[in-house]
This record gives C-alpha cells, sequence and structure tokens, in this order.
C-alpha cells in the first residue's frame, strides 16, 4: 500500500512510532489495524546479527503453528509404490513421480509444498532450478525431504512454516490470519520465535536479534521490543 494513501495515513495513527511494543501489546494494536477487504495475513520480520555468507551462520528451518496459517496448502508428493499410496491417504493434493517432474518441468506448478522421498531426490534434481527460485525445492532441513510422508503432509496442511534468512540477515514468515483469536495469534508468534531462537548459530556473536516488528499485509508495522524476542526461549 502506498504510504501517502488516505487510508494507511489514518491506520498511522493508531500506531505509535516511537514505542516499543511487548508482543501482547503488538499483537492487540496490530489487531486494530485489519482495514482491508480480505482476511490478513499478520506477519513478522525479524533483523539478525548473521552473516548468511557463511554456512555456519545460515538460520534455516521449519515449526508448525499450533494455531495454523489460516491458509489452505496444497501439498504435492514425488514418491512411488506404498510411499506414494501413503502421500495420497494423509490428504496429498498431487501425488507422483516422473509424471510430477514432467509437469513442473512444463511449468505446471499447481502447488504451495512439495515433499520428496530421499530416494527420488536424483529425479526431483532435474527441475531444481525451476523449483528453487520459486522457495519449492524439497530440502531435509524443512522436513519435506523425507520417508516419513504422511507426517510431512500433515505438517503442511496444518500450519507449518517453513524459514530461512536472506542475505541481509532478515527472516518474514506469515504467522495467522488477522481474523484469528489474540491467543491463537499469541501462540503462533512465540512458537515461531522460540523456534528462531533455537537455531542461533553457535558462531553468531553478540545481540542475536537486532529488529522485530509485527504488521498485517497493508498495514504499518509496530516495533517489538527486542530483549522480549531473545528472551523467549
Amino acid at each position: 500500500m502506498p504510504k501517502n494513501s488516505k487510508r494507511f495515513n489514518e491506520l498511522l495513527k493508531k500506531v505509535d512510532v516511537n514505542k516499543i511494543y511487548s508482543v501482547d501489546e503488538a499483537v492487540s494494536t496490530v489487531k486494530t489495524l485489519a482495514s482491508a477487504k480480505f482476511d490478513e495475513t499478520v506477519e513478522i520480520a525479524l533483523k539478525l546479527n548473521v552473516d548468511p555468507r557463511h554456512a555456519d551462520q545460515m538460520v534455516r528451518g521449519s515449526v508448525v503453528l499450533p494455531a495454523g496459517t489460516g491458509k489452505s496448502v496444497r501439498v504435492a508428493v514425488v514418491a512411488k509404490d506404498a510411499k506414494a499410496s501413503e502421500a495420497s491417504e494423509a490428504g496429498a493434493d498431487i501425488v507422483g513421480a516422473d509424471d510430477l517432474i514432467e509437469e513442473i518441468q512444463k511449468g505446471n506448478i499447481n502447488f504451495d509444498v512439495l515433499i520428496a522421498t530421499p530416494n527420488l531426490m536424483g529425479l526431483v534434481g532435474k527441475v531444481g532450478r525451476i523449483l528453487g527460485p520459486k522457495g519449492v525445492m524439497p530440502n531435509p532441513k524443512t522436513g519435506t525431504v523425507t520417508m516419513d510422508v504422511a507426517q510431512a503432509v500433515k505438517n503442511a496442511k496444518g500450519g507449518q512454516v517453513n524459514f530461512r534468512v536472506d542475505k541481509q540477515g532478515n527472516i518474514h514468515a506469515g504467522l495467522g490470519k488477522a481474523s484469528f483469536s489474540k491467543e491463537q495469534l499469541l501462540d503462533n508468534i512465540t512458537t515461531f520465535i522460540k523456534t528462531i531462537n533455537k537455531h542461533k548459530p553457535a558462531t553468531a556473536k553478540g545481540r542475536y536479534v537486532t529488529h522485530a516488528s509485527l504488521s498485517l499485509t497493508m498495514s504499518p508495522a509496530v516495533t517489538l521490543d527486542n530483549q522480549e524476542i531473545i528472551d523467549l526461549k
């Protein structure tokens, strides 16, 4: 949303730009900022004091949010035989092997999450250049390369959020919807932050989280208390 829009300026009046908000206060405030004609996503932005150019400072993983994401997720699984049946029974939207890879090569990516069994990652590698830029390449760190495809499908459908620090040390994630209750959002946000803290690289020096904020899809951001974020274990 352009910052000079009338609606954005009205929302800014509800935010104290000089204030450091507790997570509890931030959630209460952000919920009052819902103004779009759709159910906006509650988004967290974290600036981490890491250098992701070094492999030992890459912060990457996944977490299943207790209240889910509020989004309908389409899951595809690259698997064969018994594992393909297992994926279908768990609720996967698309299951295949060579045929699924052929569809991806044609540019038909009708899914939000792609899961693969380890023995078929060679097959998936053929479309790595297509999947990588779209952020859907299966990876063991996010639980999307696994023999337990049923659990992976359930996680993806049940509110799993994958995170990865970008080149500037930032992590962004959607942690629910504006329509969620305050308690649901607090559960999701604290679960996410605790997971990020558990992924702190041993080689990261100084203050781990240097900036944190919460916002809606089309709202101003409120600044979170760094120390409270760091203290969540």
